[in-house]
């Protein structure tokens, strides 16, 4: 039992409570709720991901579950069906099988004698999407959700398809997940965890191939995608992002199309909870959330429903570091979204590359080499490992860049831009990707927002075509959701290119477009720099107890081979070896990826990733590798992993795959 100080209740924790499923399945939850609960029933939080509650995600679920259950409520941290300790076998990501057993959770939960009857919904990523799923469901008991780093359309908004483009994190998370689910349960929880094992690592597929064998907006992404019916969703819903973070636009997105009651934050973060993210400033995440559980699923008047409908942090101009730990800012509060105080400006894209001037027609080439695009930075950074975009200036160089003059006022904008172009192209396949920059005076470029597009999807993500060689075509491009305010002095810029790697994988021939007019429209707000809301400032419970047997390292690097010309992007992230000092489970993983390319040559494009993960106890232990490639010829996408599983030192599974999928406007 651990006890919270002040006015805080004492809480209980079980590690390990088993939830029946009608099927005969079984899932494991790890519980924290008030000693109280039993006499006095309290709402259910249920958190529902794949990431193993005994050593996956258990360093922050320390911080985050025993504070909310000390205010009066229980903290229900589930491991997936086929994942953890919980039965059965997992074999895609947010299947109609993961809904329906959310469901079913939902209904135990409120059933249970502890529990008041509501049930909360919460989680960041895979449990920020199935959060919003379940609700579109309508299970009974769910009463609200808060959903962090999510999206509201698995084509146009996550990992796999932007735009219509192939993002190279398709295999990156292919791989990620074909090693995170080769694991094992904890043989201190299942006695039958060698043979529940074995079934997982038959089961466990690289799923990168089944995502991008869809490359269009077929029923494959509407499922689980509640844009497809926003009225779906008739719970409360808080929303939070971090412009760091590629899933920035799912904020906008719910504040605007919801009818149910709707709130949105976005701050300077990366992938992570806002109380323990980067770059700084963090936020009060557990205050803010709790404010929310408190008013819908307790029904204390709290005056929640009436805070801002949309708070953003706007970015001021800074110098560009991809490792930055603070971004300097202000956050502005706005009660409707979109906001009165956002006003339209369109600046034409004129000759001799000026953003603004009088437009007219232009004749300019956009062909880029195939390496633009390492400075881009992860999809969603986890840290500060150089995983952020860095100077943009490099790449500005190589792409067609216009500029507008240096600003004599301060500029500020939030929203999206909106990019129209007119454009011939050489190839029936081809992507041109938007950039728009804050340029320094000394030259330095940071990334304020980007897009991109997959030419053949320019009419239709259900149903797209050849690009029409030679001829002119009308292009709409919408821009990332921002925050930005530009220093005087600082000039505007858009570059353009037809090439991002590894962010996005190479059309299959080298294209060339030809620019014949263009504008952009960009979101001015008329706001100042005073703060106009105050997060709480970030708390969180004890950290856990662990000792670090061996520390861990990372890198990151750019080679350039001088006599092949081959240009390749290295990360090597080393997690090293924890153990966990109540339980006695140690735990690590390793990662090294290669993302391969030559400058003149797309079909050159290959990745190379290597995920090693390392669980023991004692004189037990085990570990799993996972090999993944992937490269393309001009009809095919190729794929080929190999997953090997020891325990100790006897090789007990050992599997190659390879399998190619057609291109399909891709």
């Amino acid at each position: 039992m651990q006890s919270m100080a002040n006015k805080f209740q004492a809480i209980i924790e079980t590690p390990n409570m088993i939830i029946p499923l009608s099927d005969g399945c079984w899932l494991a939850a790890r519980v924290w709720m008030p000693v109280s609960a039993e006499d006095l029933p309290v709402p259910a939080i249920l958190e529902y991901i794949p990431y193993r509650k005994r050593d996956g995600t258990l360093p922050r679920d320390e911080t985050m579950h025993p504070y909310m259950a000390a205010r009066g409520y229980a903290c229900v941290r589930v491991d997936m069906r086929g994942n953890g300790d919980s039965d059965g076998l997992m074999v895609d990501e947010y299947t109609a099988q993961e809904l329906a057993d959310a469901g079913e959770v939902i209904a135990w939960l409120a059933a249970q004698p502890w529990c008041s009857g509501s049930v909360g919904m919460m989680g960041k990523s895979w449990g920020g999407f199935n959060s919003l799923q379940t609700a579109a469901l309508r299970p009974p008991a769910l009463k609200a959700v808060v959903t962090v780093c999510s999206t509201t359309d698995r084509f146009e908004d996550d990992i796999h398809f932007k735009g219509g483009c192939l993002l190279g994190e398709n295999v990156g998370w292919g791989a990620v997940m074909l090693s995170y689910s080769s694991r094992p349960p904890d043989p201190n929880l299942r006695s039958d965890w060698r043979e529940l094992w074995l079934k997982r690592l038959e089961a466990d597929q690289f799923l990168a191939m089944v995502w991008a064998s869809h490359q269009a907006r077929d029923d494959y992404w509407k499922h689980g995608s509640v844009c497809e019916d926003w009225s779906a969703i008739e719970v409360p819903v808080l929303s939070v992002g971090g412009w760091a973070d590629n899933y920035m636009n799912t904020v906008s997105h719910l504040v605007m199309n919801l009818k149910s009651p709707v709130q949105g934050i976005v701050g300077p973060w990366i992938h992570q909870y806002p109380h323990m993210a980067v770059p700084g400033p963090q936020a009060g995440f557990l205050q803010i959330a709790l404010r929310w559980w408190d008013r819908w699923l307790k029904g204390d008047l709290n005056g929640a429903e009436t805070d801002p409908a949309y708070r953003a942090y706007v970015l001021h101009s800074a110098p560009p570091n991809p490792s930055g730990a603070h971004r300097a800012g202000h956050w502005v509060a706005e009660t409707v979204w979109p906001s009165t105080r956002v006003t339209q400006k369109t600046l034409a894209l004129s000759p001799g590359r000026i953003l603004g001037g009088a437009g007219g027609t232009l004749d300019i080439k956009v062909a880029t080499p195939q390496t633009l695009g390492l400075a881009a930075g992860e999809f969603f950074p986890m840290g500060l490992n150089a995983e952020m975009a860095g100077d943009q200036a490099g790449e500005d160089a190589l792409a067609a860049s216009f500029d507008a003059p240096p600003l004599a006022e301060p500029m500020q904008m939030i929203g999206s831009a909106r990019l129209s172009l007119r454009l011939s192209c050489d190839r029936s396949k081809a992507l041109i990707v938007a950039r728009l920059c804050d340029v320094a005076p000394d030259g330095a470029s940071v990334r304020i927002a980007h897009g991109m597009i997959n030419l053949c999807h320019r009419d239709s993500r259900e149903t797209p075509s050849a690009v029409p060689v030679g001829q002119p075509i009308d292009i709409g491009l919408t821009l990332d959701q921002m925050a930005y305010r530009l220093a005087p002095g600082h000039r505007l810029r858009l570059s353009l290119s037809t090439t991002y790697w590894p962010f996005v994988w190479p059309s299959p021939e080298a294209a060339t477009l030809t620019l014949l007019s263009g504008s952009l429209d960009l979101p001015i707000h008329e706001g100042g720099t005073q703060e106009e809301w105050v997060p709480p400032p970030a708390e969180g419970g004890p950290a856990w107890k662990h000792r670090v047997k061996r520390p861990g390292r990372a890198a990151r690097r750019v080679e350039h081979d001088l006599l092949s010309g081959l240009v390749a992007l290295v990360v090597e992230n080393d997690e090293g070896d924890i153990e966990n000092l109540d339980h006695g489970l140690v735990s690590g993983g390793s990662m090294s990826e290669r993302w391969s390319i030559l400058p003149d040559l797309p079909l050159s494009a290959r990745s190379e990733i290597v995920w090693t993960q390392r669980i023991s106890r004692g004189e037990w232990s085990v570990r799993t590798e996972a090999q993944t490639q992937m490269w393309s010829d001009e009809n095919y996408l190729h794929f080929r992993a190999q997953l090997q599983a020891w325990e100790g030192e006897a090789l007990l599974f050992d599997r190659v795959t390879e399998h190619k999928v057609r291109r399909s406007f891709v």
